[in-house]
């Protein structure tokens, strides 16, 4: 009799596991299903090309684990910012970090030695609580490096672009594409820093109007392009008290400024809100800061990054301002530099 009852347990034991498992088997095929349509919907969006099908499913697999990571992170909804989906989501961070970012600090850098045309903002009357250079029309569009390493030249021609706009009421549109291929100090493609751009631009007299989108390597450029009219000149480089981020405020206050920064963790698939996660320890990128503020009590730095503007907050970044890290959230008050005009 004992037996027969076990075997009256047994079997609807046996049914319920094989119901789960089967039921679990049928939510994992929906959730591939459902990622593997997300992505092609992605690729349609960005217009993104495989090789061929073996390619095609060695992205799906890492756009999978970022799509994953993402709703697990915004699910948990205990952050001040979200990630989101963008170009690169079919890119480990690895991948990314090579080929989009490009910030190569000499081993001691040092400022020129420029004689600026006016003072520096070390004692200003009044700081504004907040500013958005892109309100006062010194910002130009997002633009996007493509898989080319010139952080440093995007940042260096926002930082140009702000204060020309802020002393001649003109915006301009200026050239990375010369700071890439005539700066020899630098690396192009492969890397360099913002404050030899400044002074490449400050020796050269200028930098000519925006050329050849998008940014590759071009024979003969740099003859052209120095034999064109300079629109954007300046006559000097000053750098902001290094991990002080009042003193930063200070320069914001008055013009876009670029900084280095680290670019990797979350910081790839950020989507909205104010920054405050982990973004690597390396410092890999450059960008500019234009402007400031305070959202929901939290202070913070507005940047304009070089992603494109899928990027983001359609190309920009709210990153934590007043950070405990010494250097600032992400290292962004290690070296932050201004040119004057």
């Amino acid at each position: 009799m004992a037996l027969t009852h076990e075997k009256a347990f047994v079997i609807p034991l046996l049914m319920v596991l094989v119901t789960l498992a089967s039921h679990q088997a049928a939510s994992r095929t929906l959730d591939v299903d459902f990622i593997a349509q997300k992505h092609e919907q992605w690729i349609a969006q960005h217009g993104r090309t495989y090789l061929d099908s073996a390619e095609k499913e060695r992205r799906f697999q890492i756009f999978k684990k970022n799509y994953d990571y993402i709703e697990k992170f915004n699910s948990a909804g205990n952050n001040t910012y979200k990630l989101s989906t963008n170009a690169f989501t079919d890119l480990t961070n690895e991948e990314f970090l090579a080929s989009h970012t490009g910030l190569k600090m000499p081993p001691n850098p040092r400022l020129p030695n420029i004689t600026t045309s006016y003072d520096t903002y070390d004692n200003p009357t009044e700081v504004a609580d907040s500013i958005d250079w892109r309100e006062k029309g010194a910002v130009s569009q997002i633009k996007d490096q493509g898989e080319c390493g010139c952080c440093w030249a995007f940042s260096a021609v926002a930082a140009m672009e702000g204060i020309i706009q802020i002393k001649t009421n003109t915006l301009l549109d200026l050239s990375e594409q010369q700071l890439v291929d005539c700066v020899a100090d630098n690396q192009g493609c492969n890397g360099g820093f913002m404050d030899t751009a400044f002074e490449y631009i400050k020796q050269n007299g200028g930098l000519a109007a925006e050329l050849n989108y998008p940014y590759q390597g071009q024979d003969g450029i740099c003859d052209q392009q120095k034999a064109t009219d300079k629109t954007g000149q300046i006559t000097g480089l000053e750098d902001v008290t290094q991990n002080d981020e009042q003193a930063l405020q200070i320069a914001v206050s008055q013009q876009p400024v670029s900084v280095i920064i680290a670019a990797g963790g979350d910081f790839l698939n950020y989507g909205s809100g104010i920054f405050q996660g982990y973004c690597g320890d390396s410092l890999n990128h450059a960008v500019t800061i234009v402007g400031y503020g305070n959202e929901n009590g939290i202070d913070y730095w507005l940047i304009k990054n070089s992603w494109g503007q899928t990027w983001g907050e359609n190309g920009y970044m709210k990153i934590l301002r007043g950070s405990s890290n010494s250097g600032g959230q992400c290292g962004i008050a290690t070296h932050p530099s201004f040119p004057t005009a």
